[in-house]
């Protein structure tokens, strides 16, 4: 099988990227973010504290977590419910980012992962996909942008949706989510020394899109 690893920053636009790269390779796409996310989403509805282990692993005990793929679209299905459009929600972005940190959920959801890519050709993006959880992807690329520029996309995206959000909140919490990210103790936000960087500041998505689909295939083309 072959795997190619997308890592980098909230807000950089990795999961548009490979979900559009994964389309174009035939290959399966894989958004692990989701997977946090659904395990935030939990333990707000259960009224837990995302940032306190005591709270949040007894809840893994009742937690059952699948990726469906339905005309090409990853759907998240979480206790036999479809909780794709829940888990975009802004407050369960920093939910995410919590329990991200405990190294008890991030093993929980690594066998999931793993067995994806052992089964199919993957696009899987994420925070630790080329350090951590396919440190032998074949191609691995670290996606990221300044804050300021995530900050105004993430804006964008939620208008879109109808949410209003003021922007300085926005940026303030991609620089707090990217500290956290950084300075977890299980698997923490690093390039891997394989990874190619590439930083999307100013470019259309569009742009970036097209940018890295030709990377993508022509490292694909160096190394099978």
């Amino acid at each position: 099988m072959v795997s190619v690893a997308i890592d980098g920053p909230a807000g950089a636009g990795k999961s548009t990227i490979a979900r559009a790269i994964a389309r174009e390779l035939g290959y399966l796409y894989v958004d692990t973010g989701a997977l946090y996310r659904a395990i935030g989403l939990f333990a707000l509805e259960q009224g837990a504290d995302p940032k306190d282990p005591e709270q949040v692993l007894p809840l893994l005990e009742r937690t059952q977590l699948s990726l469906r793929f339905a005309a090409g679209e990853q759907q998240v299905w979480l206790n036999g419910r479809d909780v794709s459009q829940q888990i975009r929600q802004n407050p369960v972005s920093m939910a995410a980012s919590a329990v991200s940190a405990i190294p008890q959920v991030r093993a929980f959801l690594f066998d999931l992962q793993q067995n994806l890519a052992k089964e199919n050709n993957v696009v899987m993006d994420g925070r630790d996909i080329g350090t951590v959880v396919l440190p032998q992807a074949q191609v691995k690329i670290f996606l990221t942008a300044s804050p300021e520029e995530r900050a105004r996309r993430r804006h964008e995206e939620l208008a879109q949706r109808g949410q209003q959000v003021d922007y300085a909140q926005l940026l303030e919490e991609v620089r707090r989510r990217d500290y956290n990210d950084a300075h977890r103790a299980a698997a923490p936000l690093r390039q891997a020394p394989d990874a190619l960087l590439v930083d999307t500041t100013g470019n259309s998505l569009e742009w970036s899109v097209a940018q890295l689909t030709e990377i993508v295939k022509e490292r694909l083309r160096d190394v099978l």
